[in-house]
């Protein structure tokens, strides 16, 4: 079947789904609360705001500033000093029983290593709730891909500073602009949202199984060409006395087309420089009750260089990642070390000429909080990585350095 029979196909599943259950929510008693508090206030009256900022300095104990990663932080290495790596507003709110928005600017973006705190949209969409619940619900807009649980974990919540190789390499900065369907029951949703607002750093309510088409060139890109990339995702957690376990498997497909400016002169092409773009994932999640595990792997297939032919061409990848912690509280003040060792073996499409990568990396941190309105985060990186394009056909650096982040929550 192809892509767009199957986006068809997902259309009328969709349709079907929602005629469903608009009929059952007629016939369902709604949360009277709810429609009471929001209908005895003005729209704007529900509008929230909330936000973070993160600062950062990663040339402490540095052994090699040729070392860096493009799509980490662009501080890596090199010239790089004091950083700020994010620096989010939120506004957010439920302004209709069934409509709920969400937009998140980032005020410090950073296009490239010289280029720093541009402002653009991270977040820009509406939930539209079928039954009175939202249980079902649909996503319009700007707003992660659900592909791992890492990449849906906000970076407010995260331990390692940056997201894993391995699964964010499959969408730059998470995030793409489309439609997808969202599903849990009302308990699951309490329990995702629970697991975030607990301090277990979860990765938050994306739905218990989600589906969706998305244009499949990351967020602020326009689409190049009329084949939307289709996603979707399955994730259970569930309770086994005290602890907290989730489990989940996700996968996408599509064919991303490669843009101009991102390929070198004389570089050898696909016709229409466009390429096969599919990943599955499995996920794995033991929240820190005290002791947590995050696993993660996904295989595929996408666009990478290749040094022998000077040439991008589909070629497999491989890669995930093991992150360990352990949650301890110390009177007001909240501790989590945390170790993570990555792989990944195969192309980065976003980066220049879909450099090709293979890394081994391990990463040694603790997050301390003696407030909740402030987080200092120190981690020690040890690095092997090899990451090759057509100016630096030869490239395989190591390295150690000491990262250091100050977060702000407000």
């Amino acid at each position: 079947m192809s892509t767009l029979s199957k986006l068809k196909a997902f259309a009328i599943s969709g349709a079907t789904i929602l005629c469903f259950a608009v009929a059952h929510s007629q016939t369902t008693t709604p949360q009277v609360n709810i429609q009471q508090d929001l209908t005895s206030k003005k729209w704007y009256d529900n509008i929230n705001l909330r936000g973070y900022a993160q600062f950062r300095y990663n040339r402490l104990l540095e052994t090699n500033d040729s070392l860096g990663c493009e799509q980490c932080d662009r501080s890596w290495g090199g010239d790089g000093g004091f950083f700020i790596r994010r620096m989010r507003l939120i506004f957010f709110g439920q302004i209709n029983p069934r409509v709920y928005f969400y937009i998140q600017p980032d005020i410090a973006s950073s296009p490239s290593s010289d280029r720093l705190h541009f402002a653009q949209i991270r977040d820009a969409y509406l939930d539209v709730g079928i039954d009175s619940k939202s249980t079902f619900r649909f996503r319009i807009g700007q707003s992660k891909v659900p592909y791992g649980f890492e990449n849906m974990q906000s970076s407010q919540n995260r331990l390692p500073l940056d997201r894993a190789d391995a699964l964010n390499s499959a969408v730059a900065n998470e995030r793409d602009l489309g439609v997808f369907f969202y599903w849990a029951p009302q308990k699951k949703r309490e329990l995702l949202s629970n697991l975030v607002k607990s301090g277990l750093k979860g990765s938050g309510d994306y739905g218990i199984i989600a589906i969706g088409a998305y244009n499949g060139q990351t967020a602020n890109n326009p689409e190049l060409n009329d084949e939307p990339h289709v996603a979707g995702r399955i994730t259970y957690p569930f309770e086994i006395g005290q602890q907290v376990i989730e489990i989940g498997v996700q996968g996408y497909k599509g064919r991303f087309v490669l843009p101009k400016s991102n390929v070198s002169s004389g570089v050898k092409t696909n016709e229409n420089m466009s390429y096969l773009d599919t990943r599955l994932a499995g996920s794995f999640t033991l929240y820190p009750k005290p002791f947590g595990i995050l696993a993660e792997y996904n295989i595929g297939k996408g666009p990478e260089y290749n040094v022998e032919t000077d040439s991008i061409a589909e070629q497999n990848l491989s890669g995930g990642f093991v992150t360990m912690s352990y949650a301890a509280t110390l009177g007001n003040h909240k501790l989590f070390p945390f170790v993570r060792y990555q792989v990944y073996d195969g192309g980065k499409k976003h980066e220049k000429d879909a450099r090709s990568y293979v890394l081994n990396e391990w990463e040694f941190g603790a997050e301390w909080s003696p407030f909740s309105q402030f987080e200092l985060t120190a981690m020690y990186t040890i690095s092997d990585r090899s990451y090759i394009d057509s100016a630096l056909p030869f490239n395989h650096q190591k390295g150690q350095l000491l990262r250091i982040q100050a977060q702000l929550n407000f």
